[in-house]
């Protein structure tokens, strides 16, 4: 063995924490680089049901960071004294984004002091932090700034510079721009930022061998169809799971790959619809303000909407290069590189937003898969097939998930439906 040649570690899993999970991009990531993600923090009920969906062997605790504290965590996912290997996580990012007014001392933003608390409290060897490209710019910078110095001061070593990466550069068909922040203790030594992959998927790479969900009557009502489909692309078929990827270690999950999930129709007007064909591909249709999808090009960024104390906002969602119609939930979660077992909840409004809150799961791997070297571990796919099988856990309403999780019915903000039959 040359001796620039590192020698691995024993075979076993890194654990990981995720402080706000939502609905579990950065998790997946994580769990794709070989790390195993034995806690998920989420305030939100409806996030946390998902997320118990997709990872039933990951404790999820349904509470806000504000509330807890390193040792509660470690008590109700049962670690113990474990060392823990990584403290993940991308606070709400509101306050910070380059969309609408920027406030530093938007309310929200204090949760990032929590992040650094808990990761004082929990000392795992290294710690990700992740948020908006707009923390990097105009008054912002100094908000990073202090971040760095109080991670410093809890005894953290930063790897500066920080990096803005594009999901693009990292195999995701979308052009999707994320600060990561990697720290790590002063007996480490820290990872890299990953470098970009060779190559880019492009929009029919992901989305071309997907039927037509306005073809099946029975997805005006629900969220799934049995059907037949074959893919054509490696993308598409890695995401189905007909093609080993070798750089994925997470837990194969057991699931049907002749059901079509996450693709309620949504239903336009005639003269939508005739807007939506007349637009060219890769153009903006001017009365949605709708981006048509080019099948050659990437899907811009995919946004969440806003609950009725923001204003009630719907997100624009991208309109089908081939379709006159807006793309489905699975649509846009294979845009941000979501496997096709990974489901979402059942309505349209929560789906696009858990796609649009979360990290794609190929570029949080990226990340992941540098945090491993660093530990001079190598990744291995477990054995163990994980069941996913409470549906009902995607269909829940606001009060029913927060029943489920023990907590107030009001803890967030529900939303007001509008008409948008103008659209």
């Amino acid at each position: 063995m040359s001796e620039t040649m590192t020698k691995l570690k024993p075979r076993k899993r890194p654990i990981a924490i995720d402080l706000f999970a939502g609905a579990g991009g950065l998790s997946l990531g994580f769990e794709q680089a070989g790390f195993d993600v034995c806690a998920a923090v989420e305030v939100d009920p409806i996030h946390c049901a998902v997320h118990e969906f997709n990872f039933p062997q990951t404790k999820i605790i349904c509470a806000s960071v504000s509330d807890l504290t390193g040792a509660k965590i470690r008590s109700l996912a049962g670690l113990g004294e474990r060392d823990i290997d990584a403290v993940i996580g991308g606070a709400p990012c509101q306050g910070f984004s380059l969309i609408g007014k920027r406030s530093i001392d938007d309310p929200r933003n204090l949760l990032v002091q929590d992040f650094v608390r808990l990761v004082q409290e929990l000392q795992p060897k290294f710690c990700v932090f992740e948020n908006v490209k707009g923390l990097t710019v105009g008054k912002h910078k100094q908000f990073l700034t202090e971040l760095i110095e109080s991670l410093q001061l809890a005894g953290y070593s930063v790897k500066l510079p920080y990096q803005v990466l594009n999901a693009a550069d990292f195999g995701v068909p979308q052009n999707r721009h994320r600060l990561f922040l990697i720290a790590g203790r002063k007996t480490e030594t820290l990872p890299d930022y990953p470098a970009p992959t060779a190559g880019r998927t492009l929009v029919a790479q992901a989305i071309s061998d997907l039927p037509n969900a306005d073809d099946f009557a029975e997805l005006l009502e629900v969220d799934e169809v049995q059907c037949q489909w074959s893919a054509k692309s490696i993308y598409a078929k890695h995401l189905r799971g007909l093609l080993i990827d070798d750089s994925d270690f997470s837990y194969p999950r057991v699931f049907d790959l002749n059901r079509l999930t996450a693709s309620l129709r949504t239903t336009h007007t005639d003269v939508s619809i005739n807007r939506f064909k007349n637009t060219q591909c890769g153009q903006t249709e001017p009365i949605s303000r709708f981006l048509k999808l080019s099948p050659t090009g990437l899907c811009n960024t995919l946004r969440a909407g806003t609950d009725t104390a923001r204003g009630a906002f719907t997100s624009a969602r991208p309109i089908h290069p081939l379709y006159p119609r807006v793309i489905t939930v699975r649509e846009a979660a294979r845009l941000h590189s979501y496997p096709d077992w990974f489901r979402f909840h059942a309505t349209k409004w929560h789906g696009f937003r858990q796609v649009g809150n979360s990290v794609p799961p190929m570029l949080a791997r990226s990340v992941a898969a540098q945090l491993m070297k660093a530990l001079k571990m190598k990744p291995y796919k477990p054995d163990q097939q994980l069941a996913l099988t409470d549906k009902s856990l995607l269909a829940l309403n606001m009060k029913q998930a927060s029943s489920r999780f023990g907590l107030e019915t009001q803890v967030i903000a529900s939303r007001t439906r509008l008409n948008r039959n103008n659209i």
